[in-house]
C-alpha cells in the first residue's frame, strides 16, 4: 500500500531533521541572526533615542561593510587550525567570546556626541567579528552534512537565523523599552556567550585531505578550484539572476502597502509577524522536500513558483486595500521565497571544496548579496516610471533567466571540484 511505503520514508526525513548536526545547524543560524540588527535598526533607535542627528546616524550603516568584505579574511580560517577544538570549532569560539566581549563594551557607550567614536569602533567590532561568524559557520554546514542533507540543514540554519534576528530586533527593542539599551545589549552579550555551548557540543568535521598548508595555497587554490570547473562562470551567474525577481519586488514593497492605504499596524501585523511565520513553514518544507526530490528539481519546482508569487503584487495593485487579499498575497509570497531560499542556499554549499569551504562560501554568499544593495537601487525609479502592475510583471519576468540556467547547470554538474 502506498501508505505503508511512504510512512518510513516520512519517519526517516523526521529522525533527520532530529539529529545532531541539523539541531546544531539550526542553533548556529539563531548565533549568527542574533548580532546583525544590533549594528543596524536596533542601533539606529538607541542613536535617535539619545539624540543623535539622522545624518551622522546615516555613517553608522558603514559598520555593515565587514558582511560585504569577509571574502578578504576569510582564507585565514581555511589556512590556520587553531590548537584546540579543531579548524572549524576552535574559531568559532573565539569568534564567539570575541563577539559577546564586543557586545558588552557596546554597552558601555552612550548615544551623546562625545561617545560616537567608541560606539563607532565597538558596532565595527561586533560587526566584523559577527561577519567572521558567518564564515566559519557557513563552512562548518557544508562540511559537517552530505550532499544530500546541505537543503534541510540550510533551511533549518536560515530558520534558526531569522528567529536570532526577530529576537534581536523586536525582542532587543522591547527589552530597551523596558530597561535601557545598555542593559539590552549586555543580555545579548550574554546570550552570545551562551552559543558558546552550542559549539562544543557540535562535532568537529574532519580535516580533509588537501587542506591548504601555506597561506598562499589558501588564498590561490579556492580560486583555481572553482573557475577551472565547467560551467563555473554560469554558476556565479545563476547565483546573481535567480533571486533577482523576488528580491527586486520585495526591496519596494512597504512604500506600495503604504500607497495603497494600508496602516503602519496593518503592515506590521501582516507583512512582518504574519509573513515571518510564512517564511519560515517554506523553508521547513523546502528543506523537507530537497531531501525527496533533489536539489535540481527543488531548484526548478521552488523558483517557479517564486517567480508566480511576485504576480500576487499585480493582483493586489488592482484589489487595492484589502486585509484577506494582503495576506494571501503575503502568505504565498514569503512561503514561495522560503521554499527557494532553502535551495539557493543548499546550492551555494554544494558548490564548494570541503578543503576551502570557508575562503569560497564567503565569496559566493558576498556574491548572493549584489541583487539586494545594487540590482535593486534603481526599483523606486522603475516602479514611478512604469506604474506598480508593470513593475510587478517585469520582476516576475526577471526570473526566467534565472529558471533557463539550471539545466545548463545540472548538465555540467558545476557542484563537483575539478579532475586533479
Amino acid at each position: 500500500m502506498p501508505e505503508a511505503q511512504t510512512a518510513p520514508a516520512w519517519r526517516d526525513t523526521l529522525a533527520a531533521m532530529l539529529s545532531r548536526r541539523m539541531l546544531v545547524a539550526l542553533f548556529m543560524g539563531f548565533a549568527c541572526g542574533l548580532p546583525l540588527l544590533l549594528t543596524g535598526s536596533v542601533l539606529q533607535a538607541w542613536l535617535k533615542d539619545g539624540g543623535v542627528s539622522l545624518k551622522e546616524i546615516g555613517f553608522f550603516a558603514l559598520a555593515g561593510l565587514p558582511y560585504t568584505l569577509k571574502f578578504l579574511w576569510a582564507p585565514l580560517f581555511d589556512r590556520y587550525v587553531p590548537p584546540l577544538l579543531g579548524r572549524r570549532r576552535g574559531w568559532l569560539v573565539l569568534m564567539q567570546i570575541l563577539l559577546a566581549a564586543a557586545l558588552l563594551a557596546l554597552s558601555f557607550a552612550r548615544p551623546t556626541p562625545d561617545h560616537l567614536l567608541w560606539i563607532s569602533a565597538a558596532a565595527l567590532l561586533v560587526s566584523f567579528f559577527s561577519a567572521s561568524q558567518d564564515i566559519v559557520v557557513d563552512a562548518y554546514r557544508r562540511e559537517s552534512l552530505t550532499d544530500a542533507e546541505l537543503g534541510l540543514g540550510s533551511a533549518l540554519y536560515v530558520n534558526g537565523y531569522r528567529v536570532g534576528m526577530l529576537l534581536a530586533s523586536g525582542g532587543g527593542l522591547i527589552i530597551a523599552d523596558h530597561t535601557s539599551f545598555a542593559f539590552m545589549y549586555q543580555m545579548m552579550a550574554a546570550v552570545m556567550a551562551a552559543c558558546v555551548l552550542v559549539t562544543f557540543w557540535a562535532i568537529e568535521p574532519p580535516l580533509p585531505d588537501g587542506a591548504p598548508k601555506t597561506l598562499q595555497e589558501a588564498v590561490v587554490e579556492p580560486f583555481r578550484d572553482y573557475f577551472t570547473r565547467d560551467g563555473a562562470w554560469l554558476a556565479l551567474a545563476f547565483i546573481l539572476l535567480y533571486k533577482i525577481g523576488d528580491v527586486m519586488a520585495s526591496s519596494i514593497t512597504t512604500p506600495f502597502y503604504l500607497e495603497l492605504g494600508y496602516s503602519k499596524t496593518e503592515i506590521g501585523a501582516v507583512v512582518k509577524l504574519f509573513g515571518f511565520w510564512a517564511t519560515i513553514g517554506g523553508s521547513l518544507l523546502g528543506g523537507v522536500l530537497i531531501l525527496r526530490i533533489g536539489m535540481t528539481r527543488a531548484l526548478w519546482y521552488f523558483g517557479a513558483l517564486q517567480m508566480l508569487s511576485t504576480l500576487g503584487f499585480v493582483a493586489l495593485a488592482y484589489v487595492g486595500h484589502n486585509n484577506a487579499a494582503l495576506a494571501a498575497v503575503i502568505a504565498l509570497e514569503n512561503f514561495a521565497g522560503g521554499l527557494g531560499t532553502a535551495a539557493f542556499v543548499g546550492f551555494m554549499g554544494a558548490l564548494t571544496d570541503k578543503r576551502f569551504t570557508a575562503t569560497q562560501y564567503a565569496l559566493l554568499s558576498s556574491l548572493m548579496g549584489v541583487p539586494r544593495v545594487l540590482i535593486s537601487a534603481p526599483a523606486g525609479v522603475l516602479a514611478e516610471a512604469m506604474g506598480w502592475p508593470a513593475f510587478f510583471t517585469f520582476c516576475t519576468l526577471l526570473a526566467i533567466p534565472g529558471l533557463w540556467m539550471i539545466r545548463g547547470i545540472a548538465r555540467l554538474n558545476v557542484t563537483q571540484p575539478a579532475p586533479k
